[in-house]
């Protein structure tokens, strides 16, 4: 089948994206999917910041790569026999899970193991690839690559939801809501009436606020480097917004939240807004990190305190979901007004529009930007 993709060459392209035009829309073909694979048109894909870490060298990938990896789509057609149907609608998941190495049979299947290594490789869960471009083969990103008409995608990156909802909307469960609303209610586990910081303000951000507001916090105090975020985080849940640029941002927080917040989530991928994330957790308080930053950083704190004033570190990866149970849960939280999440989408764009949307993440311009397909 022929289908159009953002194929990334190469990492490291400097700014401005909207210029130097990393990802290039160009027409490649798929194969037929194979066993336990699926073919998806896709609806509407999100532009996340993990799509953002491939193209600077964050998140260091093997190129050449088809990008995208948060988005819907509907059954085209499955390989072999599957209990997808032509017309069915999907949420796509940027961790396909095997379904019996030791994470997946404890049920985590965030952290799958072979999951893990096809993703590393860019193939899908089958080992295969499926993209092709001139002639030369294409690597998959998380096995979804969908910023595209169409994709591959092996069954367990699947989830089936029900098609009732605006599919730009629905994108954003695959990714930033899992993510966001999974760190603080899955990972760190938010008790009623606690008070909650959240570190970070994009769309992961954001969706871990919303989670805070849903769980029942007490107090939720927002925190951003970027002032124009203050309004919608306020609008969102928000009780308090710091500016984490200001030198006493720490103290603030400290203040408003009476010596220190019981749950503090950090979503913005750079180390002082963690070490930021971890000084503002009150004495026997969790701290939760969702963010990727770039692998050769490092934290550094005094490790005497995590024992002395028992602070929890955690790490959350897909928000310890169960995407196939939680995807349709968090839909049905938003059906009934208390995951709000379609008020994040700051943009709707085209898919010719994608290094504009690129550019606009970088500059802290945009939350949640949808591409949306005919």
């Amino acid at each position: 089948m022929d289908t159009r993709i953002a194929l990334l060459p190469a990492m490291g392209i400097p700014r401005p994206y909207h210029e130097t035009n990393p990802l290039q829309i160009v027409r490649a073909s798929l194969d037929d999917p194979g066993p336990e694979e699926v073919l998806v048109r896709i609806l509407a894909a999100g532009v996340c910041h993990s799509d953002l870490s491939v193209i600077n060298g964050d998140r260091p990938r093997p190129t050449p790569l088809a990008l995208g990896h948060e988005a819907v789509g509907e059954v085209v057609s499955v390989g072999g026999s599957s209990d997808l149907k032509p017309g069915q609608r999907v949420a796509m998941v940027f961790v396909p899970s095997c379904g019996h190495c030791p994470c997946c049979a404890e049920g985590r299947p965030a952290l799958c193991e072979p999951g893990l290594k096809h993703n590393t490789e860019g193939t899908l869960l089958s080992g295969a690839i499926r993209i092709r471009h001139e002639g030369q083969p294409i690597l998959h990103h998380l096995g979804i690559s969908c910023f595209s008409d169409y994709a591959i995608c092996h069954r367990r990156s699947l989830v089936p939801i029900d098609s009732d909802l605006d599919p730009a909307v629905q994108a954003v469960f695959g990714c930033a809501v899992l993510t966001g609303c999974g760190a603080v209610l899955n990972t760190a586990s938010l008790r009623t009436g606690e008070r909650v910081a959240i570190v970070g303000l994009g769309g992961v951000g954001l969706a871990g606020l919303l989670g805070a507001v849903a769980g029942g916090a007490k107090q939720i105090i927002a925190i951003d480097a970027n002032p124009a975020k203050k309004e919608l985080a306020l609008s969102l849940g928000a009780d308090h917004f710091v500016d984490a640029r200001d030198p006493d941002a720490a103290a603030q927080v400290k203040a408003l939240s009476q010596g220190g917040c019981d749950l503090v989530a950090e979503f913005a991928g750079v180390m002082p807004a963690l070490e930021l994330a971890i000084e503002v957790t009150r004495r026997g308080g969790r701290s939760v990190t969702a963010a990727l930053p770039n692998p050769d950083d490092r934290l550094s704190l005094p490790a005497a305190r995590l024992v002395a004033e028992e602070k929890a570190l955690l790490g959350s990866y897909v928000g310890s979901c169960v995407p196939s149970r939680d995807i349709p849960n968090f839909i049905a939280l938003h059906h009934r007004g208390r995951l709000p999440v379609d008020r994040m989408i700051s943009h709707r764009l085209e898919l010719s529009e994608i290094n504009i949307a690129m550019e606009r993440l970088a500059s802290g311009e945009a939350v949640r930007q949808i591409v949306c397909f005919a």
